[in-house]
């Protein structure tokens, strides 16, 4: 239970204690830091364990909820009489929804809603289902906040001591909680193999790294995990638009977007700017159909949609949908946003200048406009090199 009763401060406090007790002769130290910090970093694999246990249990339940709706799907639901006499399968009448309405719903475009996902009866303030986990272990660091080379190994000797290095998947979060709570200090990401750090070229909090394909994960995936930094709630994601650059050049147009602005002073005003605005959607493999074992019929394994370039990952089904691609309305983003889709336009003047890996990567950065997002339709926004902190 001290895992989740001591509050997170608490840990740093034992660290900087611990630490500072090495620069004490080992006669005169105080017995007391070092089984504190022991009790801690025992409590820290303890939590580990609990939350991977956790995240079993939860799927565990959500296959079985799943392969229960489909081998029993539900009834249709009875026509009623209504009082003009027309037959209506509705149990209430609807309400208009007041979210604003699609920015392509002008266009003929079918409406490709996400997978819906399986309600189970799972709840717990330790994991949440479709989100990355956050592990923790207490390693103190006499760098302090930043960790160094030999603190990120002595990280993931702390999972192997846990014996949960087996159980880690690709996007689980990793917390030092020895170093502190502020902003994502100490947080690290699994990439498979190894824990990497956060990426700092577009934010001073840290944001997902480059190595990590973030159509695998889906939209919310790493939400309140990976924090966000006090100017901008919006998250850096990376992403290829090259397979669909056809499409974004067929849909591309030049819009009028009026947004809202606050002033120091506090007045808020209407701001109408020029946006260059695009569309594309990730279309849902088709359904495989049911298969026999052993005499008996088996719920067929759901189709993936596999992500160019990616060592075997495939598409989350929470990107499937629209993707709506906004920059802003001058020719240098146009012309940024057309070399994000090589081969889709045209060749201009001058041609494309994206000819190393980091400028390459540099034409993969977007961020998620979370305020206009919804289900089956995510908005992205180009991240221009100007941005970068470094």
């Amino acid at each position: 239970m001290r895992g989740v009763s001591v509050p997170t401060h608490e840990y740093a406090r034992v660290a900087e204690t611990y630490v500072q007790s090495f620069s004490i002769p080992p006669d005169a130290r105080d017995p007391a830091h070092l089984s504190a910090a022991r009790n801690l970093t025992m409590s820290t694999r303890a939590y580990t364990r609990v939350v991977l246990r956790l995240r079993a249990q939860a799927e565990h339940e959500a296959a079985d909820a799943a392969a229960a709706k489909a081998a029993n799907p539900p009834a249709p639901s009875k026509k009623r009489i209504t009082s003009n006499g027309y037959a209506s399968s509705r149990s209430s009448p609807s309400r208009t929804s007041s979210r604003a309405p699609s920015p392509n719903s002008g266009h003929s475009q079918p409406n490709h809603a996400s997978a819906p996902v399986v309600g189970t009866a799972f709840r717990s303030p330790l994991f949440r289902v479709k989100r990355a986990p956050l592990l923790r272990v207490f390693v103190p660091s006499p760098d302090g906040d930043w960790l160094s080379d030999k603190s990120v190994l002595e990280c993931e000797a702390e999972l192997k001591r846990a014996g949960v290095l087996g159980l880690l998947r690709m996007g689980d979060v990793v917390w030092d909680i020895a170093v502190g709570d502020e902003g994502n200090v100490g947080r690290l990401v699994w990439d498979g193999s190894y824990l990497i750090d956060l990426d700092y070229k577009y934010s001073s909090v840290g944001d997902l790294p480059q190595y990590l394909p973030t159509l695998a994960f889906p939209p919310s995936y790493f939400h309140r995990v990976i924090r966000t930094g006090p100017a901008s709630t919006n998250p850096v994601v990376h992403i290829d638009l090259a397979p669909w650059g056809q499409e974004i050049a067929a849909n591309l147009q030049l819009l009028q977007d009026r947004v809202r602005t606050e002033t120091p002073q506090g007045n808020i005003h209407n701001v109408v700017r020029w946006v260059h605005r695009s569309f594309f959607v990730i279309r849902a493999p088709p359904k495989q159909r049911m298969s026999m074992s052993n005499g008996h019929r088996r719920p067929p394994s759901p189709a993936r949609l596999p992500i160019p370039e990616s060592a075997g990952l495939f598409v989350d089904s929470g990107w499937y949908g629209t993707i709506v691609v906004e920059t802003e309305g001058t020719n240098e983003s146009l012309a940024d946003l057309q070399d994000r889709c090589p081969g889709a336009f045209p060749p201009r003047a001058g041609g494309p200048t994206a000819t190393t890996k980091e400028a390459k990567d540099a034409k993969k950065v977007f961020k998620i406009l979370r305020e206009k997002s919804r289900p089956g339709e995510i908005w992205i926004r180009t991240v221009n090199p100007k941005e970068r902190l470094f």
